[in-house]
């Protein structure tokens, strides 16, 4: 018995690195990844006086842009009610503060949405109503890992339509999900951009129609939408869809359009494209290096695109060594002529005027002005009267400008690097961006998202046998390509509202493509930023198509802000308005 112990034990030892092998840590490593993870949160109530406040907590944010935070009012007395609610993030995320002032009528109940800043995890959200005590709600966000979802509709109509299931707690799901009532989601573009994938669950039919308004634009405008149950007038209500589409997948606009149908659920397919879908946004401006990066290059080590921003260093090392020579060798002439006393009246005496000319220089060459570069990708819907716009601008001002007002079908989008909030925000009437904007002598980059409305237009008509062509697009046309008959015409450069003939078409095969043409302007600063991602914008023009590149402000939102302009291009597609004699 004595002798078979130390085999007992070998065995054992032996045996011991095959137990270790399969582990219950192991063993759950191995299991296959499956289905979806809610994290739609849960609802704290707030109360004071005849307002009650409820309070979607621990939402799913989405990598950039905004998380639309849901709160919800109810007034159970008989007068109206005005309340402000606004939210402050924690850890380190500075003292920016976001607000939405609303009105709750008598015994009314009424859906909210404050977009908070998806840079943020954390915050508290305070309410404050006249003649009642502040409320004051800490709040947690859900930061997806795996992918962040947007669905309208219910859990069980998204199961039935995708053939997912729900992830058990001991499983790693293949993406988290965020469940909104269609009949109460958000109404501006903001609340969307910043997700991966936004899936309508519901019929398309019973969406309020301008919820529905929103959700076509979060698409056009580079964004992923998913219908699991496609109304038999799909093509009038995505319009951008081409006429006879019928592939379950379909380029829309800057973004993409996906059709699942009844007989086949489309989870696998969405599991797959949401694997695909790229870590960038439709808009990519580029944020300052970490705290304790003291180079003048921005984050990854990218140049501005602003040379107003870059500080003079030539000029200030020339200025700094004659100083240096005024108050060295300079100092120690003067000390023998004239004595220790000289020296101390015309050191300080040196020092203030060097100082004077740091500040002229800083009030003759950069001024007060606002200087700005911007560069824009714009989609022409002519037949809706409309302009789709992907923008990025650079940004340098001396003082800081008023606040800008920017509508509710647009989105201004920081840097996806950005560590904190970088302005205060107002949604009470669209947006309003309040403070911190552009903070003084400080370089900032922001990106624009916008449907809006436009009548800009390329009008085209038939002089005899010439071809002549009007700009109505509200800016000087550098150059552009217009595709009639199968051939392209290079037009000529036009003031806005000239108008001049089409020289002959150009020969094929000796020409550029006329996209690689116009993109090869925006030069290898703005790929990342702005062109990478966004292949439908690089696809040949169709037959009467047009594509130009314009100088001047552009067509999104803040170019209505007064800068002195350092560089701009914006590159326009669309449908020529052709007019017959």
């Amino acid at each position: 018995m004595r002798r078979a112990l130390p085999a007992v034990l070998l065995l054992l030892l032996l045996g011991a690195p095959r137990a270790f092998a399969t582990s219950p840590e192991i063993a759950e490593e191995e299991k296959a990844r499956m289905g979806y993870r809610d994290a739609s949160g849960t609802t704290d109530v707030l109360t004071g006086g005849d307002l009650r406040v409820s309070v979607r907590v621990g939402v799913l944010k989405p990598r950039r842009g905004y998380t639309p935070l849901e709160v919800v009012f109810q007034n159970t007395g008989p007068v109206p009610l005005q309340a402000r609610m606004s939210f402050q993030g924690h850890f380190g995320t500075g003292s920016r503060t976001t607000e939405r002032s609303v009105e709750v009528g008598p015994r009314q109940r009424r859906v909210t949405w404050l977009l908070v800043p998806a840079v943020l995890q954390a915050g508290s959200l305070v309410v404050d109503s006249p003649g009642l005590e502040r409320m004051l709600q800490p709040v947690y966000l859900e930061d997806g890992a795996n992918g962040a979802v947007l669905v309208l509709g219910a859990g069980k109509d998204f199961e039935a339509g995708t053939g997912m299931p729900k992830s058990e707690e001991d499983q790693e799901p293949w993406f988290s999900a965020r469940f909104v009532d269609a009949k109460e989601a958000p109404r501006e573009l903001s609340a969307y951009v910043g997700y991966s994938m936004v899936v309508l669950a519901e019929e398309a039919t019973t969406v309020p129609s301008d919820v529905w308004a929103v959700l076509e634009a979060y698409a056009a405008s580079g964004g992923k939408l998913v219908l699991l149950r496609p109304p038999g007038d799909v093509g009038q209500r995505l319009p951008l869809l081409r006429k006879g589409g019928s592939s379950s997948e379909a380029l829309y606009g800057f973004g993409e359009v996906q059709l699942c149908r009844p007989s086949s659920p489309c989870g696998t397919q969405l599991r797959n494209t949401l694997m695909t879908v790229s870590e960038t946004g439709p808009v990519n401006p580029i944020g300052p290096p970490p705290r304790w990066d003291q180079s003048s290059a921005l984050t990854g080590g990218v140049l501005p695109l602003l040379d107003s921003a870059r500080a003079p260093v030539g000029r200030f090392l020339l200025l700094i060594l004659v100083f240096a020579l005024a108050v060295g060798p300079g100092g120690l002439m003067l000390a023998r002529r004239r004595g220790p006393v000289a020296v101390l009246v015309a050191v300080p005496v040196v020092s203030v005027i060097t100082c004077l000319a740091l500040i002229a220089w800083s009030v003759l060459v950069d001024g007060f002005a606002v200087h700005s570069a911007r560069y824009s990708l714009t989609w022409l819907d002519g037949e809706r009267s409309r302009a789709v716009t992907l923008g990025v601008a650079a940004w340098y001002a001396n003082l800081s400008p008023e606040p800008v007002k920017l509508p509710a079908s647009s989105a201004l989008l920081a840097p996806d690097n950005a560590d904190e909030s970088l302005a205060d925000l107002d949604w009470t009437n669209g947006l309003t961006v309040t403070g911190g904007f552009l903070p003084p002598r400080t370089y900032r980059e922001w990106g624009e998202v916008a449907v809006l409305p436009s009548r800009a237009r390329l009008v085209l008509r038939t002089d005899g046998k010439a071809l002549r062509v009007q700009n109505a697009l509200g800016a000087r046309v550098e150059e552009g390509y217009v595709k009639r008959s199968g051939a392209h015409y290079k037009l000529p450069a036009l003031e806005d509202g000239a108008e001049a003939e089409l020289g002959p078409p150009e020969q094929d095969a000796e020409m550029i493509h006329p996209m690689t043409a116009l993109i090869q302007h925006m030069g290898p600063q703005l790929h990342e930023r702005l062109v990478d991602g966004n292949t439908a914008f690089h696809a040949d023009l169709p037959e009467g198509g047009f594509a130009v590149r314009l100088g001047g402000p552009g067509p999104v939102p803040t170019s209505i802000i007064p800068v002195e302009l350092e560089a701009a291009v914006h590159l326009v597609r669309g449908q020529v308005e052709e007019v017959r004699p």
